[in-house]
């Protein structure tokens, strides 16, 4: 950690309604093996708004990126167990499209161009500012957010262009409320989201406690996702919502 980013842990770029908009309930993978760093990173972008994760290996980082749920990830170049080349080109043979951006201390212009061609959408060498990190995060955001006509999760994707989705391969039966419902779930997989954020964000009006029409759409949804013979992904957690991803 050099002292230029020891100075920095908390510099916010200029406070606007997009980088706020973005910043908003974003979740962040953090792939270093570094713990000093590590923590630099973890306590300058939560102090920015954003959540996140750490792993601390590549292989580690892998697993966790593979679970889905991030907003972007933040990716070591040399790391121990599985280097982040490798790391990145297995997300992107797998049609994972999460925004990855490399910190690396090493700044050549040939390293940096076998990241971009990896599929990286930035390359930033160490040492670095979390103003800098910000601002990039925010572009690759936006970036990705008009791109993305993709989502998927473990055997489960959604089409937004076609309005299908499919499980194991095999597509299912949901009429259009139920996809943008499954839309905003993939979008927040593996964190839990309440009754009322559903409400407010798939049908675009604060919570109604007397009503259970989440309850039934998310109950045909489920009906359809988690078939005979599939690992169950749609849980509900008691008293707090529900929740895309592996059975906690």
């Amino acid at each position: 950690m050099t002292p230029e980013a020891a100075r920095d842990p908390f510099d916010h770029p200029p406070d606007h309604a997009v980088a706020k908009a973005v910043r908003a309930r974003s979740k962040i993978l953090v792939v270093e093996d570094d713990v000093a760093t590590a923590a630099f990173l973890k306590t300058g972008l939560a102090a920015n708004g954003y959540a996140v994760d750490w792993a601390g290996d590549g292989a580690e980082g892998l697993a966790a990126a593979r679970e889905g749920g991030f907003d972007a990830i933040i990716l070591d170049r040399m790391l121990p167990r599985m280097d982040g080349l490798t790391l990145l080109r297995a997300l992107r043979d797998q049609s994972d499209n999460t925004p990855v951006i490399f910190l690396s201390a090493i700044g050549s212009t040939d390293e940096r161009v076998r990241g971009l061609r990896a599929g990286s959408d930035d390359y930033l060498v160490k040492p670095f500012a979390i103003s800098e990190l910000l601002a990039r995060l925010e572009v690759s955001q936006r970036r990705s957010a008009t791109a993305v006509t993709r989502l998927a999760y473990a055997d489960l994707t959604l089409d937004l262009l076609a309005s299908r989705a499919e499980r194991a391969g095999q597509a299912l039966m949901l009429q259009p409320r139920a996809l943008q419902l499954l839309e905003f779930l993939m979008r927040n997989a593996g964190q839990v989201v309440t009754r009322s954020m559903i409400f407010q964000k798939v049908w675009n009006y604060d919570f109604d406690p007397g009503t259970n029409v989440i309850d039934v759409y998310v109950s045909n949804l489920r009906r359809e996702i988690d078939r005979p013979g599939l690992v169950p992904l749609l849980h509900t957690v008691r008293g707090a919502g529900y929740r895309l991803g592996p059975r906690a």
